[in-house]
């Protein structure tokens, strides 16, 4: 059997195999063409179904109420990657709950390096964005402006293959180079019989914008319980591309931040525990947001770039780093950082905003292969952030050998 025929065979157990562990349709999207998908993927998630979490985990979900959240929690100003409500202290480790961290690279990871990759077909240039509406700003709106965000941090710019990551530490660049430069410290199983990869949102309510326009409300609080309509679509986008790549993946739908936002990590973190424990073959969990970027005044920018004509939200990788022993293995996740970073920047160039490697917790020491993603912001629209979402993924896949 040749090479593609064994990715394709990999692929359908791996989708068949999910589908059943998570008791839900047929993965979203599968019989959909790829252009359709890309030109209006909210319509197609909303049109094909989503998945679920698997019966008798914390927070399975089948949809939303379609309610909003009702917090009117105001923008983070200042376009801080994520609200400082959220870093917390590590919470003591639970008795026999099975989470321990993983070994320190386990034999047959695969390095961070991506020199195979190749980039998929693209026919424009990423930074040449198309202009947003020309309607004027309404009476007691506020802007809403679009920004490609180049890989140019400064002096805190530390290459790690094709990618970047910014070093807001007190490490030098030289040591998070050496530090994110090791393997992989996992290995996938395409095919696999059994869960490889989490997805779940911590702030799961966190929305976008219904429409693209020139202008923002600024009173909208950008959060919503309709799973079709916040990080939930974007995590079913993501767990589809991997799912139909071989990448056995389930995705916890709970509204870790409805009806309190204070707690939401707790909560998180104690469904992440419940997983793990259900399946141990867990090597990767990714903690899907959307970044919230704006000013004092309400307006908002999202991070956008060009993708075959379409417009796509940026994505941007935040990886945590140990702050007084909260996160002792912090270097592993940084290593899978640094991998994907690199992979998203060769394969779908203008994608990835530099990696954050900052003084952040956000549950990472949960696994070797913990990170947080932010798709876009809330100045993006759904079907920009589905896109970006379903980009990463993809590079993802193609990293863990599966593209």
């Amino acid at each position: 059997m040749g090479t593609g025929a064994r990715r394709v065979a990999a692929a359908a157990l791996a989708a068949a195999v999910c589908a059943c562990l998570a008791a839900a349709p047929p993965a979203p999207g599968a019989g959909l063409a790829a252009a359709a998908f890309l030109a209006s993927p909210a319509a197609a998630l909303q049109a094909a179904g989503q998945a679920v979490a698997p019966a008798g985990v914390p927070g399975a979900l089948a949809g939303g109420d379609g309610a909003a959240a009702g917090e009117n929690a105001a923008p983070e100003a200042g376009g801080a990657a994520e609200d400082a409500r959220a870093v917390q202290a590590a919470p003591a480790p639970e008795a026999g709950s099975g989470a321990e961290d993983a070994p320190a690279a386990e034999a047959g990871g695969t390095p961070n390096a991506v020199p195979a990759l190749a980039p998929l077909p693209n026919s424009s240039d990423p930074a040449a964005l198309l202009p947003l509406p020309a309607d004027a700003v309404p009476e007691g709106m506020a802007p809403l402006t679009q920004r490609f965000y180049t890989q140019d941090v400064g002096g805190q710019a530390v290459a790690v293959g094709a990618g970047v990551i910014r070093n807001c530490t007190d490490l030098t660049n030289a040591q998070v180079a050496a530090q994110a430069g090791g393997p992989l410290p996992f290995a996938v199983e395409l095919g696999a019989g059994e869960p490889q990869v989490l997805i779940m949102h911590t702030h799961a309510t966190e929305c976008y914008e219904d429409a693209e326009r020139s202008w923002a409300d600024p009173a909208a609080s950008a959060r919503t319980t309709d799973t079709a309509r916040n990080m939930v679509a974007v995590g079913a986008a993501m767990a589809r591309v991997l799912n139909e790549a071989g990448i056995c993946t389930i995705q916890d739908t709970t509204l870790h931040d409805y009806p309190s936002y204070t707690g939401s990590y707790a909560a998180s973190n104690a469904t992440v525990r419940a997983y793990l424990a259900r399946y141990p073959g867990i090597k990767i969990v990714l903690d899907v947001h959307r970044d919230a970027i704006g000013g004092a005044d309400g307006s908002r920018t999202k991070p956008v770039f060009m993708w075959n004509g379409l417009k796509c939200a940026q994505v941007m990788l935040i990886c945590g780093a140990d702050n007084g022993g909260n996160l002792p293995n912090y270097q592993q996740n940084l290593c899978f950082a640094a991998a994907w970073q690199s992979a998203m920047a060769t394969v779908v160039p203008g994608l990835a905003r530099p990696c954050l490697f900052d003084y952040r917790y956000y549950n990472q020491d949960l696994t070797t292969g913990s990170l947080l993603l932010e798709v876009g912001g809330h100045g993006n629209t759904l079907d920009e952030a589905i896109r970006g979402g379903e980009l990463a993924a993809r590079a993802l896949a193609a990293l863990l050998g599966a593209g």
